[in-house]
């Protein structure tokens, strides 16, 4: 029964309707589009494949690791810093505000879920999501590995769910993409894992300024 109930609390994180507003951002896909940089879905599945090598596998799922493991230690400090540090990553305003903004939405949720959840760690789910995704996780005794998996496919299908509107592609292309990024995902998990702390940081210079440039791109149905 706990099994199942864990199973089943894994679920509804990865859930689309988590009202944490993951398919309001289009992370610069939506300037990417207005360029002229990607106008098919296969042009579409390359940009996120580097997105995913160059920037998820390099920051956000090792920092994952890395806070999950401070949230089993009880040790803020290390979450505080390896919180900044994701911050630190994000290279534009609207990449940051995007970060803080499913924060907050995210520690409004675990307040009503864990009411008793300490006040100290708070502040820290407020300035990222993927802070509170990991104290929950140990809340939850949901294993780490399992919800770096949640991870990757919540933050494919909100990509694909993207592109599906902006390049435009259907939705049987759109299925068929997030199969293919998931296996790619599923294949690199394993090395992003044993990531070492000198080898974090993203090098997605085209993503930073595709979203440099939504922040003032004149019509947009993304947030900046």
């Amino acid at each position: 029964m706990e099994h199942n109930r864990q199973q089943l609390r894994l679920m509804q994180l990865s859930s689309s309707s988590l009202p944490v507003g993951s398919f309001t951002w289009s992370q610069g896909l939506e300037w990417a589009v207005e360029a002229g940089w990607i106008t098919t879905h296969s042009e579409f599945k390359r940009w996120q494949i580097q997105q995913m090598e160059q920037s998820f596998f390099c920051v956000d799922l090792p920092l994952f690791i890395r806070l999950y493991r401070a949230c089993e230690q009880n040790d803020a400090v290390s979450a505080k810093r390896w919180t900044a540090y994701l911050l630190a990553c994000r290279e534009t305003r609207e990449l940051r505000e995007e970060e803080r903004n499913r924060g907050a939405a995210f520690t409004r949720l675990i307040k009503s879920w864990e009411p008793d959840c300490p006040q100290e760690w708070l502040p820290l789910f407020a300035q990222s999501q993927l802070c509170g995704m990991a104290w929950l996780g140990v809340r939850w005794e949901i294993n780490a590995h399992e919800l770096a998996l949640s991870l990757g496919y919540s933050w494919i299908e909100s990509a694909v769910m993207a592109g599906v509107k902006l390049v435009p592609f259907g939705q049987q292309a759109a299925q068929q993409l997030i199969i293919e990024l998931s296996d790619h995902f599923a294949a690199g998990l394993e090395h992003a894992w044993r990531r070492g702390d000198e080898e974090l940081g993203a090098a997605t210079p085209l993503s930073a300024i595709a979203s440099a440039r939504h922040e003032t791109q004149y019509s947009r149905l993304f947030r900046s």
